[in-house]
């Protein structure tokens, strides 16, 4: 995974092949070919993995202040800064992104890891609306907003010349101040 990880970070998915893939691996690249078919197999599998990871660096929705649950689920998907390995693994994950337009299987996992971002923010929400801190809301509409312009900024940061990830989150802070909380 780490040698799939490094190649598509470095190659891009147009330009990865197994040969490449193959060349950062430490190890017999006849073992690649002995576990997958080929590189979408292989993809695919690194896919889950790394979607797997995102979903375990999110908070959890059912611990804390759902309000500061709230910041840190958008703190962490909205990040202002990105390290040079982070900036690497969005550009992979819009690179992987794209191939669900054409690909059931792609499309697949990332249904599956949009529905998981969307009810976790929603499961944030309800909590905030049970507990007095957020006014009523359709939980469900603002979860899917939410998720979209997250999803947007992530692939407007890396195929676009400016990175307007800060305005972005300064604007999704006030709409949860003045929407969320506020209007309660």
């Amino acid at each position: 995974m780490r040698a799939t990880y490094h190649a598509l970070c470095e190659h891009g998915y147009a330009d990865l092949t197994v040969q490449r893939i193959g060349e950062a691996f430490r190890k017999s690249k006849s073992l690649i070919y002995h576990h997958y078919d080929g590189k979408d197999d292989l993809l695919l599998d690194l896919l889950e993995y790394l979607l797997e990871r995102f979903e375990e660096a999110i908070p959890d929705a059912s611990a804390d202040d759902p309000l500061d649950r709230l910041r840190a689920i958008l703190d962490h998907t909205l990040a202002t800064s990105l390290s040079e390995e982070r900036r690497a693994f969005a550009a992979a994950m819009v690179d992987l992104r794209a191939q669900a337009t054409h690909d059931e299987r792609y499309q697949g996992h990332f249904t599956r890891h949009d529905q998981f971002l969307q009810t976790t923010i929603a499961a944030t929400l309800e909590a905030g609306v049970d507990e007095g801190v957020f006014s009523p809301i359709d939980v469900d509409a603002v979860a899917t907003f939410l998720m979209t312009v997250v999803t947007g900024s992530l692939v407007q940061r890396v195929t676009a010349d400016e990175d307007a990830t800060r305005t972005v989150r300064r604007q999704v802070s006030t709409y949860v101040h003045t929407t969320i909380v506020e209007s309660r």
